[in-house]
């Protein structure tokens, strides 16, 4: 009896090695496909760029304009690349992945970009955080969704309305 609840818990304990070694493999793959994105456009590439999502990804700017399609998305960033982002650089300063399946991720991943122009009247992108679904493709991680929102530095929330005379906000 000793020998056989030995084998069950190697076996267990092998298994659990296992599906440890392959979560930490995707994490590594998922953080290099950041490492990618900020590559493909530092180097203002829209069709390297595109290529990091998968053929009916989706991409939500900073702006809120939605992108169906890598075909749009690769489009899309070409014109931008033309004159708003063409000197714009692109840092991935941070990179949480949660995964939800073994084929299936939630990373959050915080920016920071210097060099971007903005249309009038709108908040250039400076920093932020970009919320992805990943799936993977074989042996290969891509972003199905993509939502990407400026960003400010959270401070506390009011604890209660204003003491009389002051103004709100």
């Amino acid at each position: 009896m000793k020998l056989v609840l030995a084998h069950a818990m190697s076996a267990v304990a092998l298994v659990a090695t296992s599906f440890a070694a392959a979560q930490s493999s995707d994490e590594a793959a998922i953080r290099q496909l950041q490492t990618r994105q900020a590559d493909a456009w530092n180097r203002h590439d829209a069709a390297a760029y595109a290529r990091l999502f998968t053929t009916n990804g989706d991409v939500v700017n900073v702006l809120g304009w939605c992108w169906r399609g890598r075909d749009e998305i690769e489009r899309k960033l070409t014109e931008a690349f033309a004159f708003v982002f063409r000197d714009s650089t692109l840092a991935v300063t941070e990179v949480q992945v949660r995964p939800l399946s073994p084929t299936v991720a939630v990373a959050h991943v915080r920016w920071t970009m210097t060099g971007a122009k903005s249309p009038p009247g709108m908040i250039p992108p400076v920093q932020g955080i970009q919320m992805q679904v990943l799936t993977k493709e074989g042996d290969e991680w891509l972003i199905a969704s993509f939502q990407n929102t400026n960003g400010v530095p959270e401070f506390p929330f009011p604890s209660g309305p204003p003491a009389a005379g002051q103004p709100k906000n």
